[in-house]
């Protein structure tokens, strides 16, 4: 057996040991070659220690399994010669991720796994009323991301990164980008706002005209930086019947009115 002491460092579920930090409650297995007394499975208990035989309490929160066993070879070269030892994560209740803002439930998502900012988006349910754009990552109290649209809406994978415990995400909500349509529409209604969104879209999403709207007197009534509202007219009844020159973009906050005949 060579001089050098032997480390195998095992994290469970996909997480490189450089990267987890033990803490309270995580569940550990540690097994000392030949040594089965001194092998055994345990909890890191509230204060950060657990107990080994013949060792005493060890402190193990705070530290990567790495560290844990370079502790640990210290400590068992007392009673134990040359040991082998190995440390498996066996259960991580310390991968945490603090999700808040009005865009997304809130609350605080406890990882078994490595996981990207994409899984972790996709697992949070419906982001109809979510502000990407404007959502960020923040780690060690710094922005390291900004903007998840490009990600989550587009498929630019470029833009996903691996998450780490204590990872917070703020994604507010996008109130003030919906999109209203009122008047003489079967279904009048609000719908959150995306790029590419048009006057024929929005129309469409609330049920096309009723018999009694003027489809060619509709008006979008636009926020400008004055706070002040600009009225665009479209003539919507010429644009379904063809004239795509009417199918105007829309903008963030935008109102469709359609008017409604008397006759």
């Amino acid at each position: 057996m060579p001089s050098a002491i032997i480390f195998i460092i095992l994290i469970s579920f996909n997480v490189y040991a450089k990267d987890y930090v033990i803490g309270g409650g995580d569940s550990l297995q540690i097994s000392v070659w030949g040594s089965p007394a001194l092998s055994i499975a345990a909890t890191v208990r509230p204060d950060g220690k657990i107990s080994i035989p013949a060792l005493g309490d060890i402190k193990a929160s705070g530290l990567t399994a790495m560290e844990l066993t370079d502790l640990l070879e210290k400590e068992m070269a007392r009673v134990v010669k040359t040991p082998i030892v190995t440390v498996i994560v066996t259960n991580m209740t310390n991968y945490r991720i603090f999700v808040f803002g009005r865009g997304a439930p809130a609350g605080v998502t406890t990882l078994t796994r490595e996981t990207t900012l994409l899984e972790l988006l996709s697992q949070l349910g419906p982001l109809d009323s979510a502000d990407l754009e404007n959502s960020y990552l923040v780690r060690d109290k710094k922005k390291i991301k900004t903007d998840f649209s490009g990600l989550f809406e587009k498929g630019d994978f470029s833009q996903d990164i691996v998450l780490e415990p204590d990872d917070m995400l703020f994604i507010p909500d996008n109130f003030e980008k919906r999109i209203r349509i009122v008047g003489a529409v079967n279904t009048p209604t609000t719908i959150p706002y995306r790029e590419g969104l048009t006057i024929m879209d929005v129309i469409l999403s609330a049920g096309g005209f009723t018999e009694f709207a003027k489809g060619n007197d509709v008006l979008i009534l636009r926020n400008k930086e004055d706070s002040k509202r600009k009225e665009i007219s479209v003539r919507a009844k010429d644009l379904m019947k063809g004239n795509m020159n009417e199918n105007i973009s829309i903008k963030p906050g935008d109102v469709i009115v359609v008017k409604e005949s008397l006759f």
